[in-house]
């Protein structure tokens, strides 16, 4: 079902793509995902090899005398991401990993979270052009933005909630920078904020609160755990084959019997329940066979 899923995607790009070319060209030009990784590789390298992150402003500056670079910098990690089968290196800088008072841990891929932020494009290696600036704090659904933000948000965490007839203030929330290379950004399609095309990309977050298990089809399971085959990424999990995923599907197994009402133990968690002794590993909201 996945790869009839990736055909029938492929299917409709290239037909968009080639009704909205000009009457000159029949064929689709394939873009070199792979070599495009290997030039956002090198370009943040040096980029990070030749700034800093100077404390007294919060900000990323050139080096000019001494300083430790980023790329040195042991608050500096690095996330290793693999996308559409090409390999990528992804790196966050933690100011503030987040120490709130109620510690709810890390947000999942499929969280929601509070946010504000800036972004940047990486013009060259000593130079930065800011693109986006949110000062409002706003709710994102991490599976529904860049791969970046995806993947970055997960080592933050949210704050404490202390506004008090004012403008909505937290503290002790997570704060840091991601440095994102294009192929976990806007690729090569750009972008509705202006032209990022292939543009890795430098954002300075702030993460002041996230949902956790969010649940984006309410049917009792966490969007993070209707993840049947195991790779961390519920995208494309689609048991009953309807061509909805699993985490937006109110009835994953297609029985006629809404998830949430298979939960037979009363726990609140349908992932809980096994009733089928010729499948006894086989959760009852992914089993056809159990009503």
């Amino acid at each position: 079902m996945y790869k009839l899923r990736k055909i029938l995607l492929f299917i409709f790009i290239a037909a968009a793509v080639y009704s909205c070319g000009n009457s000159n060209s029949n064929t689709l030009e394939e873009f070199d995902h792979e070599a495009q990784a290997l030039i956002d590789s090198d370009s943040i390298i040096s980029f990070l090899k030749n700034n800093y992150f100077d404390t007294s402003i919060d900000s990323i500056k050139v080096l000019d005398s001494g300083q430790t670079s980023l790329y040195d910098d042991p608050k500096l990690k690095t996330l290793d991401i693999t996308e559409n089968e090409i390999d990528y290196k992804l790196y966050y800088y933690e100011i503030e990993v987040g120490s709130p008072s109620v510690d709810k841990g890390f947000p999942t891929v499929m969280d929601s979270v509070f946010v504000k932020y800036e972004g940047l494009s990486i013009e060259a290696k000593d130079s930065l052009y800011s693109f986006e600036t949110r000062e409002t704090p706003l709710w994102l659904t991490l599976n529904g933005v860049i791969r970046g933000w995806t993947y970055g948000f997960t080592h933050f965490k949210g704050g404490d909630n202390v506004t008090n007839n004012g403008p909505i203030t937290y503290v002790n929330g997570g704060k840091g920078i991601l440095i994102i290379p294009s192929g976990l950004a806007y690729s090569n399609i750009g972008s509705s904020v202006g032209s990022l095309i292939n543009k890795s990309l430098v954002f300075y977050i702030e993460l002041y609160d996230f949902i956790k298990d969010t649940d984006h089809d309410n049917d009792g399971v966490p969007s993070i755990m209707e993840d049947p085959d195991g790779d961390g990424d519920p995208r494309l999990d689609d048991t009953d084959g309807d061509f909805i995923d699993n985490y937006l599907d109110a009835d994953d197994d297609g029985d006629g019997v809404l998830t949430k009402d298979e939960d037979r133990n009363g726990d609140g968690n349908p992932a809980n329940d096994f009733n089928d002794p010729n499948n006894p590993t086989l959760p009852d909201y992914l089993n056809p066979d159990i009503k």
